[in-house]
């Protein structure tokens, strides 16, 4: 069986990634419901899809997206943008990281637009422009402090005239990124030099319809006041919490993302035996086991041995011993349950274990944790 991507997919493997896509439809509207309650004018919404929908799957995802009004999709390099085009995805897409000078023909030709954000980025555009006499489309990317990618503000003004001037560019968009929302020194200093570098152009930009966009996912909770032409979703979207300090509880939104397996084996472990390697976990008496089929070269990271816990039919487990490549088990003792039932290891079904609350015990961030749930396990969508 083959995916989109055209990767390997297990379909004789009882663990899978469920993807809600209510609950994608469901956290979108709340987005749109907070900044229409929260601005004069609603702005348009925007969708970062990148890294295959943070490991949501992009290609499935997308047309709920739209359904929901959302017109631009944010990836992370031109492969990403094509692999929408070839699967019919006709909205605007936006490469939000830097592009190779090679590759801009490409996105020429799949009509993709791209960050640009120094004067190499120009000559090649015009020289394209020469040759095919198609224009590039383009946002420009301002760097405010992120100091990643993007044509530092004090260097903005001229590029910016530069770019407005250009006959080769389709000029379409304008944009900076938080380094950290919930610091309010940081914040202000970015936003304070994002809009020294827009002001003088903002009637011009309006008139030309180029969108001014600069909110991500936690911002537009804590900022919406700057919310501009369009605000960008990222993992707020998929349900997963993008504060450190922040109360996120509030905003109603529901997890996308589930992991479940089928129980492949049971058997009582003795007392004083050990299970699985290093004997990390002994049994202070005869203790039922169950054994799922996933491990950490699924995304399970081996550092949450111990640490984490499961439902199954409507009870609590706890995974115990270290977790291996391609197996976990868990202490099933006094659960009614037989081989071929399903163990809960993320999902709203689960009301202990989220993946922020795995994301806090390996102290990381939840959506590294969500894009590695792809590599052998089948995605299975529901509504």
């Amino acid at each position: 069986m083959q995916n989109f991507r055209g990767t390997y997919i297990n379909k004789n493997r009882d663990a899978w990634v469920e993807i809600n896509l209510g609950n994608l439809e469901h956290n979108v509207l709340e987005i749109k419901k907070f900044l229409k309650e929260h601005t004069k004018k609603e702005p348009d919404l925007f969708a970062v899809i990148k890294a295959d929908g943070y490991g949501h799957g992009s290609l499935m995802c997308a047309p709920v997206l739209s359904a929901c009004k959302v017109r631009e999709y944010g990836v992370a390099s031109i492969d990403e943008g094509i692999e929408l085009r070839e699967n019919k995805i006709t909205d605007e897409i936006l490469v939000l990281g830097a592009s190779p000078l090679w590759a801009f023909e490409n996105a020429i030709k799949y009509d993709i637009t791209l960050s640009i954000f120094n004067n190499e980025h120009l000559e090649v555009a015009q020289q394209l422009y020469e040759r095919l006499n198609k224009k590039v489309k383009v946002h420009i990317k301002i760097d405010t402090g992120m100091n990643r990618i993007g044509i530092s503000s004090y260097m903005a003004d001229d590029f910016i005239k530069k770019v407005l001037n250009a006959p080769y560019l389709d000029f379409r968009g304008i944009f900076t990124h938080f380094a950290d929302v919930e610091n309010e020194k940081i914040f202000n200093r970015q936003i304070n030099e994002f809009q020294s570098v827009i002001e003088p152009y903002k009637q011009e930009f309006k008139k030309r319809g180029i969108k001014i966009h600069c909110l991500n996912s936690p911002a537009i909770f804590m900022y919406p006041e700057y919310s501009y032409d369009m605000v960008r979703m990222g993992v707020t979207m998929w349900g997963m919490n993008p504060f450190s300090k922040h109360d996120f509880k509030s905003y109603n939104m529901l997890p996308v993302m589930g992991l479940k397996a089928r129980i492949t084996n049971i058997h009582t472990l003795r007392k004083g035996d050990g299970i699985s390697y290093g004997h990390t976990y002994i049994a202070q008496k005869d203790t039922k086991i169950a054994t799922i089929p996933i491990g950490y070269a699924d995304g399970l990271d081996r550092k949450l041995s111990g640490k984490i816990s499961a439902y199954l039919n409507g009870k609590q487990i706890k995974q115990v011993g270290r977790i291996t490549m391609d197996q976990t088990m868990f202490d099933v003792e006094g659960v009614d349950c037989a081989v071929g039932d399903v163990i809960i290891l993320l999902g709203e079904e689960n009301k202990v274990d989220t993946i922020d609350s795995w994301a806090q015990k390996l102290d990381t961030i939840n959506y590294e944790l969500t894009c590695r749930l792809k590599m052998r396990l089948a995605r299975i969508y529901v509504r």
